[in-house]
């Protein structure tokens, strides 16, 4: 089974030695080139990822990968399946993929809790409303089947997030078409212009938590493993700024 998953990059940054591995320029377009498959050949849409961050590499992989299967993981976050040892010796491999993908047809990462906030309360806190609730609209307008798990998954406190994850080609074509066609409409119809660099990301963020809503509203079945970060998450500030944005707004 050929399996390919992109590692999405804007700088140099050791990448897994394994190759099923294919470490990928995201924004390429935009800044000088990296020793990396850069996301501006074929069709693309490189220069869009300010707003669409890692999904620049994501559509780049739809278009123009040829693969069994296609994954997206990030420079600092990768999937594991071993609790212990060195942290680059513990990222998932390409036979561990492989057999994984003898049962399932979507790896996914484990859920992130956010325990005293739901998805859409901490979007909203974080972020800007006015997405989510454009995003609905779009969907009533344009994918009614698909409101129903909006509302439910965003009412959760816990849901699959960093737009991480390993599908069958099949699969991940009828994502995509999904996917990209609810944010090209979110990019018309939502007006970005005072936002700042951080939120301007919007497209990105939106993203993750869409994929639970393709998910569910299509009953896929999948199976999940951790992420591995390869850097310190510093729980302590990120705790701090979570609860000052919670009870600030």
């Amino acid at each position: 089974m050929n399996i390919r998953i992109i590692v999405a990059t804007h700088k140099e940054y050791a990448m897994p030695s394994d190759p099923m591995y294919l470490p990928m320029q995201v924004g390429a377009s935009l800044h000088d080139s990296l020793p990396y498959t850069p996301d501006n050949t074929g069709d693309n849409i490189s220069s869009r990822n300010p707003s669409f961050c890692e999904l620049t590499g994501l559509y780049w992989a739809w278009k123009n990968l040829d693969a069994d299967v296609i994954g997206l993981c990030h420079y600092r976050r990768h999937f594991s399946l071993q609790q212990k040892g060195d942290k680059w010796s513990r990222i998932l491999t390409g036979a561990q993929a492989d057999r994984l993908f003898h049962k399932t047809a979507v790896i996914l990462p484990k859920k992130r809790n956010y325990f005293i906030e739901t998805g859409y309360s901490q979007y909203a806190h974080a972020h800007h409303e006015q997405d989510l609730i454009v995003t609905r609209s779009i969907l009533e307008r344009h994918y009614p089947a698909y409101v129903s798990a909006f509302d439910l998954t965003l009412k959760r406190t816990a849901g699959h997030r960093f737009n991480m994850f390993i599908m069958k080609r099949d699969l991940l074509d009828q994502y995509c078409t999904w996917l990209f066609d609810v944010l090209f409409r979110l990019e018309q119809e939502l007006d970005i212009s005072s936002y700042s660099d951080n939120d301007k990301r919007v497209f990105g963020f939106v993203a993750e938590r869409l994929l639970d809503v393709w998910i569910e509203t299509n009953q896929i079945s999948y199976c999940e493993i951790p992420v591995l970060h390869m850097e310190s998450q510093h729980w302590l500030k990120k705790g701090t700024s979570f609860l000052l944005r919670k009870f600030r707004t």
